[in-house]
């Protein structure tokens, strides 16, 4: 996949399911190496990620595509708050 790094900025990054993750704000350069290695996101789904996050950084590994949107790969639980998980899996919160 190829694209100019200032095409990113701005787009809304979404799930292969179609959940809104957040909007670039960065892009992560290993420029040694020539390649992006991620995406700084901002602008989070707060469903998505805890109230105090301010941005996460996805690999850039799990982009799929890029065009008017950015589209990743659906990770289950890679983005669940901390509560999310500890009810799926029966964790009192105190043992957490």
């Amino acid at each position: 996949m190829q694209a100019e790094v200032s095409t990113l900025f701005g787009l809304n990054i979404y799930t292969e399911k179609g959940i809104y993750i957040g909007k670039v704000d960065d892009v992560v350069l290993e420029v040694n190496e020539k390649k992006t290695t991620g995406i700084a996101a901002t602008k989070l789904n707060p469903n998505m990620f805890d109230s105090g996050s301010k941005g996460v950084v996805v690999p850039f590994r799990w982009v799929t595509a890029v065009g008017d949107v950015i589209l990743i790969r659906h990770v289950k639980d890679q983005f669940k708050k901390p509560e999310e998980i500890a009810e799926e899996y029966d964790i009192p919160e105190d043992e957490e």
